[in-house]
C-alpha cells in the first residue's frame, strides 16, 4: 500500500538541522533530493523484507564459520535460494568475495529489522546492541524461516516514518563520507560503513512512485553513489 509522502522540503530542513546539531559536514545546497513533492511511498512486502534479512543473516553466519553446505540446506528449506544474490551465492557457496563487505551487512539487517519493528531504534549514534540476534532466524538451532516468522511476529513501519530516516541517512551517509575525508571527529560509536549500509537497506525497502522514480531496483542495484 502506498500513501501520499511527505513535502521532502521540510523533512530535508530537518535532515540537515540534524547533521548539524552532530556536528557533522552540511550536504552543499544542490544535494539532491530522494523524492519530489507528490509522489507517493510504501514499503515493501513484509515478505520481501524478511526474506532479505533472513538471506543476509545466512551470510552473516558464513561469515563466521557456518559451513556452506548447512548454509544450502537452510536455504532450501526455506525456499530462499532464488532470493540469494550472485556475489552472495559465490560467497555462500565458495567464500569467494570480499569477506568484509559481508561482514559489514549486519547493519543493514540491523536496519531491515527496525523496518520489520523487531528492533526499537536506528540511532545513528549507536551500534546493534546484543538483542539483534535475537531477532533474527537461530540457525545454530536449526529455526526455519516459517518459524521465526511465526515467532517474531513483524509490524512493519509506517512508510512516510521509514521515509523521513532515509532522508536523514542520505544526508548522513555524504556527511559521514566527507568527515571521515577531512578529519572531522565522528559523533558517534560508528563508522561511514555503517551508515552507509544502514541507507542501503532502507533506499532498497522504501519505494518511492512518482514520475522521476524508475521501479524498485534489486538489492545489488541500489544506487548509494549520490
Amino acid at each position: 500500500m502506498t500513501v501520499p509522502a511527505p513535502d521532502p522540503r521540510p523533512v530535508r530542513l530537518a535532515s540537515i538541522e540534524e547533521v548539524r546539531r552532530l556536528g557533522l559536514p552540511v550536504p552543499p545546497p544542490q544535494f539532491p533530493l530522494v523524492w519530489e513533492p507528490g509522489d507517493e511511498v510504501g514499503l515493501r512486502s513484509t515478505g520481501e523484507i524478511e526474506a532479505r534479512t533472513a538471506v543476509l543473516q545466512v551470510v552473516l553466519a558464513r561469515c563466521f564459520g557456518m559451513a556452506p553446505e548447512d548454509a544450502m540446506s537452510w536455504l532450501l528449506g526455506s525456499r530462499l535460494v532464488e532470493l540469494v544474490t550472485p556475489p552472495e551465492w559465490q560467497y555462500v557457496m565458495g567464500g569467494h568475495g570480499d569477506h568484509r563487505s559481508f561482514v559489514l551487512h549486519y547493519d543493514a539487517v540491523f536496519a531491515l529489522t527496525w523496518l520489520l519493528g523487531l528492533t526499537k531504534h536506528l540511532d545513528p549514534l549507536t551500534p546493534p546492541d546484543e538483542r539483534l540476534m535475537d531477532a533474527l532466524p537461530d540457525l545454530s538451532t536449526g529455526e526455519t524461516f516459517t518459524a521465526w516468522r511465526s515467532r517474531t511476529l513483524a509490524a512493519p513501519r509506517d512508510a512516510v516514518e521509514a521515509a523521513v530516516l532515509l532522508d536523514l541517512y542520505y544526508c548522513l551517509d555524504w556527511a559521514y563520507l566527507e568527515a571521515e575525508r577531512t578529519g572531522v571527529p565522528l559523533p558517534g560509536e560508528i563508522d561511514a560503513n555503517a551508515i552507509g549500509q544502514r541507507r542501503w537497506a532502507l533506499e532498497w525497502a522504501v519505494v518511492f512512485h512518482g514520475p522521476y522514480h524508475d521501479p524498485p531496483p534489486g538489492w545489488e542495484e541500489v544506487d548509494l553513489s549520490t
